[in-house]
């Protein structure tokens, strides 16, 4: 089960990793909003002051999945630039110098990028 919940996550990660961002920051400011400026949350929505008691726990979630979303697409474009740069060079020598990084990022990318790894290792002729 975790496999196939790892091998979905790496598949759809730039996705998720966005989504993931977004919804932390709407938390994040909720939670804000809900710390300092509870008036305003309770005058303008008509939020009841039972939710307003989690609004710490509610910020830290916000935290978590803001800096979470950030590092997960943050480590997604840095594979992805790397891969696609290094993936450019004609040459076997400058190829083999960055093979054991490229194949740790292509690891992580999704399963196209891998695939895209195979192909110029066939093509360079390595192994």
């Amino acid at each position: 089960m975790a496999n196939k919940i790892g091998k979905i996550w790496k598949e759809y990660i730039f996705g998720l990793s966005i989504v993931m961002l977004v919804v932390g920051l709407i938390v994040l400011i909720f939670g804000i909003l809900g710390m300092w400026f509870d008036e305003l949350l309770i005058s303008s929505f008509a939020i009841d002051q039972d939710i307003l008691s989690w609004s710490l726990y509610i910020l830290i979630i916000g935290i978590v999945l803001t800096l979470a979303g950030v590092f997960y697409l943050y480590d997604f474009l840095k594979n992805k630039r790397f891969l696609l740069e290094e993936i450019q060079t004609n040459k076997r020598s400058e190829f083999m110098k960055n093979h054991v990084e490229l194949k740790n990022a292509a690891r992580h990318l999704p399963s196209k990028y891998q695939e895209m790894l195979s192909k110029k290792e066939k093509e360079l002729r390595i192994k």
